[in-house]
């Protein structure tokens, strides 16, 4: 056998093996097509000369790349921000690994999610947050690749998977509405621009769907001026109740979007002298892992996150096969949600105990 090569190619392989290029082609890409000795005496001699098949010719070879693009129309630094995304990301991967793919995230590339899209190489999308009918699907469905919508629109022409995020909201503001609240702040999610995915974002309607239902069935209304918006994060989080409690306005209870912006909303108010329960009434929404650990435990409306990812990585795991549809209901997943009372909310009695301080 001769020396290990700098950079063995294909070629030096076939002759030092005694076979066809094709031959080593083969025991890389399809072994099976090969006697089990001929295979593994290839690999042996490759090994030897430290040859390794180049990955994007073995891509065009086999004609997949064995990676799954996660899409979302926010970046990444404000994705990760957000703890709920990362019992997602585990939930694709669990079952993405275990089929041997990779994860790939796609996020706007220069402000362009069109961009970020065109030069993505995957076999399938999991799509997050994005409408049906978004210029960026398009062209994931024109290119052919399977495709699974996630906390999107209802869409009639492929998989979904969706948790019942208005339900959840409802519960959240009964909750409080029973504990006697009426001055209640919600703080929303804040929508992406426009260009990068933000029509009507499905969950945001939603959940602020659920919120008003709530309120009207007590024959309260819960107007503009009661919304604010913040990322999905705890600065953010923060951020925006000091600005509320700023501009005027005194809650005794916020109905949070994410536990991420709720648990911000905890340590704003405290440094502004409001303790939570007794002066402020606080929900999230979620159910992350630190949730039952906050400081108060956090009152949220819990959604399978882990199970949601897993659901999804499924769905596309069966549009990768081929497999037929099993029906539409089969393909469109709704999870269901529910209220987790904890420490962080009381009687609005409480709340009213002791007077606002002074900032």
């Amino acid at each position: 056998m001769q020396r290990r090569l700098q950079r063995a190619r294909i070629a030096d392989v076939a002759r030092e093996a005694g076979v066809s290029k094709t031959a080593v082609s083969f025991a890389f890409n399809t072994p099976d097509r090969l006697a089990a000795s001929t295979a593994s005496h290839i690999r042996a001699v490759a090994d030897e000369l430290g040859y390794r098949p180049h990955p994007v010719a073995r891509m065009l070879t086999q004609r997949r790349t064995m990676t799954i693009g996660v899409l979302t129309p926010q970046s990444l630094a404000v994705v990760f921000a957000n703890p709920s995304f990362a019992r997602f990301g585990e939930g694709i991967a669990e079952v993405a690994e275990a089929a041997g793919y990779e994860l790939h995230f796609i996020s706007p590339r220069s402000g362009s999610l069109a961009a970020a899209v065109a030069r993505a190489t995957v076999d399938g999308v999991i799509a997050l947050g994005l409408t049906g009918d978004h210029p960026e699907l398009g062209q994931i469905r024109a290119s052919g690749l399977p495709l699974v919508l996630v906390d999107g629109d209802h869409d009639a022409g492929g998989a979904s998977v969706q948790v019942d995020d208005a339900g959840g909201a409802r519960a959240a503001a009964k909750h409080v509405l029973d504990l006697g609240h009426r001055e209640v702040l919600v703080v929303a999610i804040e929508r992406p621009e426009a260009s990068l995915g933000g029509q009507q974002g499905a969950v945001i309607t939603n959940r602020l769907a659920g919120y008003r239902a709530a309120f009207e069935a007590r024959g309260l209304d819960l107007g503009p001026e009661s919304i604010v918006s913040a990322r999905a994060s705890i600065a953010d989080g923060k951020r925006a109740f000091r600005e509320a409690w700023a501009s005027g306005r005194r809650p005794t209870a916020v109905l949070a979007m994410s536990d991420a912006i709720a648990m911000g909303v905890v340590e704003a108010a405290r440094e502004l002298g409001r303790r939570v329960p007794a002066d402020l009434s606080v929900v999230g929404f979620d159910d992350v892992d630190i949730a039952e650990i906050a400081d108060p435990p956090l009152t949220t409306v819990h959604q399978p996150i882990r199970e949601k990812g897993r659901e999804a990585a499924r769905l596309l795991l069966e549009g990768l096969a081929g497999e037929p549809r099993r029906g539409e209901h089969a393909r469109q997943v709704r999870l269901a949600t529910r209220l987790v009372v904890r420490s962080s909310t009381a009687r609005v009695a409480t709340a009213r105990a002791t007077p606002p301080r002074r900032v």
